[in-house]
């Protein structure tokens, strides 16, 4: 059965939690970074992969929702679903959750640009890279669309 990757986990510190006893909404940003480092090291762009081909990941678009409260102490856990891809970019969704629970807390949909660091500009993934991608790919091909992939922020028109 396909399942999402487990990219990163954590228990929320004091310094996390905000004058309501919540974790504060930067801190689920900061989560799901480290989540996209863990994917990062996943596919082989972890510090010795970035070193040897000079590639990294740039943050293009992300779309954040939050769906529950998430307090001092608690235990939480990313999982990571590679969406789709091309040569040069990764589409991904990471989802919030306590451990052994499959109620979201918060999602994020993201948009990441592999980018050749000497040239400063984005390039092809490696082959490597591109393979260990496709391999992830296949193996969640059985997963559902997330519910929060592909909204929008607006008002309703009037």
């Amino acid at each position: 059965m396909p399942t999402a990757l487990t990219t990163y986990r954590v228990t929320i510190p004091a310094e996390w939690v905000d004058y309501n006893g919540h974790l504060r909404d930067a801190f689920y940003l900061l989560i799901f970074s480290y989540a996209t480092d863990a994917l990062m090291d996943e596919i082989g762009l972890d510090e010795a992969g970035r070193a040897e081909t000079g590639h990294t990941l740039y943050t293009l678009e992300c779309h954040l929702n939050y769906l529950a409260e998430v307090k001092l102490g608690a235990e939480v856990e990313v999982r990571t679903q590679i969406l789709g891809f091309d040569a040069k970019r990764l589409h991904i969704h990471h989802s919030l959750h306590y451990p052994g629970d499959t109620a979201e807390l918060a999602a994020s949909e993201q948009m990441l640009m592999n980018i050749d660091s000497g040239a400063g500009r984005s390039a092809p993934f490696v082959e490597a890279v591109a393979e260990r991608i496709r391999g992830i790919s296949a193996e969640q091909a059985g997963l559902s669309r997330p519910v929060h992939v592909g909204r929008v922020i607006a008002l309703p028109q009037r």
